[in-house]
């Protein structure tokens, strides 16, 4: 069966560049891995067929040889064969390291990394980075905070000074993967890097290791930690603390911590960004005739509302200034009460004379123009449907 056009096969037109080459060589590469098509029996076959499309176009002269003679040029040895792993067996392409950008996408770990830190030179490893939940209160989002934290973390062991080794000893090149940290495996065609087993990934062993720390150069410990909480930090905000995470690997740098901030419920304030919502509950009378109520504020203050006669549920009223402090502004959100306008219960007797007396004369009148509107919807409604 004749070959497929490798433009064809990447899905790019003739004139793509070099970027557009690579994305599209990524995105069908990740399509076609045969370690996410294991129910497809022909994937392996179009995921060959990918890569060697890309190997040749990626190269300038494979690619203007492609152009100019098709599939002919790379056919009884001309420029290198059409084989897709030439780069990665010591050919000229270098399809090891284009594949390798798929193989992180695929495979890589948090952030970009595989495994918890990051190796630098001298066998030496960054400290992991850590998080810590901190539950605050309303209040102390609106005015912020000093909190004292207990984190428990790995710091450098004070009798190595954190290099793992003991007195007088120091760290040497591992023989297995000769200090790079990484060994190579060949699975079917392809070469795959994995941790050394020997040091794990440090590219150093200790012949004469610490005491103290066993060789890791880091011992557990609880450590105390004052945090400042800024004013209007929001639930889920993360304050980063550079340098308060984990000790790093014979003699690395620490890693970060992260403070993760969850705000508690509130009782009367229910929050929306900057701006504050407090529900107060008004007795049916007042709602009727209007007068001032007492609505609370976030900082323990008290403000005066008026309500007008006939106020409705539901009807909010702003009171501008009075929310939540904006993180990092100079500025606050807003405060809106809303009226629950509440039925009276429990009522005695002349309580329910009155009621029923006003019942009465309100019937003639039109107190309640909602209340109309509705049923005349409603009476238009049932005419239609039984028409």
């Amino acid at each position: 069966m004749a070959k497929r056009d490798y433009y064809d096969v990447l899905g790019v037109e003739k004139g793509a560049s070099e970027a557009e080459l690579k994305s599209a060589y990524r995105k069908q590469a990740k399509e076609f891995h045969p370690d996410r098509n294991k129910d497809n029996p022909k994937a392996e076959d179009q995921f060959k067929e990918v890569n060697e499309a890309y190997d040749a176009l990626k190269d300038p002269q494979k690619r203007a040889a492609y152009d100019q003679f098709g599939h002919a040029a790379f056919e009884q040895g001309g420029m290198g064969g059409g084989n897709p792993f030439a780069g990665a067996r010591g050919g000229n392409g270098d399809f090891g390291s284009a594949f390798a950008d798929v193989f992180d996408d695929l495979f890589g770990g948090f952030g970009g990394q595989r495994g918890g830190g990051r190796q630098r030179g001298g066998g030496q490893m960054r400290g992991a980075d850590l998080r810590y939940n901190l539950t605050i209160s309303l209040e102390d989002a609106y005015s912020g905070k000093q909190a004292s934290i207990k984190v428990p973390t790995a710091i450098a062991c004070d009798s190595c000074n954190g290099t793992g080794a003991a007195e007088g000893a120091q760290p040497e090149n591992c023989g297995t993967c000769a200090g790079m940290g990484k060994v190579r495996a060949q699975q079917g065609f392809f070469t795959v890097e994995r941790t050394c087993p020997t040091c794990q990934g440090r590219g150093q062993v200790i012949k004469s290791p610490c005491g103290s720390c066993s060789g890791s150069g880091r011992t557990r410990k609880e450590r105390s930690l004052n945090v400042q909480i800024p004013k209007g930090v929001e639930d889920g905000n993360r304050i980063r603390l550079p340098g308060e995470g984990e000790a790093g690997l014979m003699g690395g740098p620490p890693g970060d911590l992260y403070i993760f901030v969850d705000i508690e419920p509130h009782a009367i304030f229910q929050r929306e960004g900057p701006d504050l919502y407090c529900r107060i509950p008004v007795p049916m009378a007042l709602a009727a005739l209007g007068g001032p109520i007492e609505a609370p504020t976030i900082d323990g203050g008290r403000a005066r509302v008026s309500i007008p006669s006939g106020t409705q549920s539901g009807k909010q009223f702003r009171l501008r200034g009075k929310g939540m402090p904006v993180l990092r502004q100079n500025r606050e959100g807003d405060l809106y009460i809303e009226v629950g306008v509440e039925t009276p219960v429990a009522l005695t007797k002349r309580q329910k004379e009155l009621l029923e007396e006003f019942q009465t004369i309100a019937g003639t009148e039109k107190n309640s123009p909602e209340n109309e509107t509705f049923f005349k919807t409603v009476k238009d409604f049932w005419g239609r449907m039984t028409s």
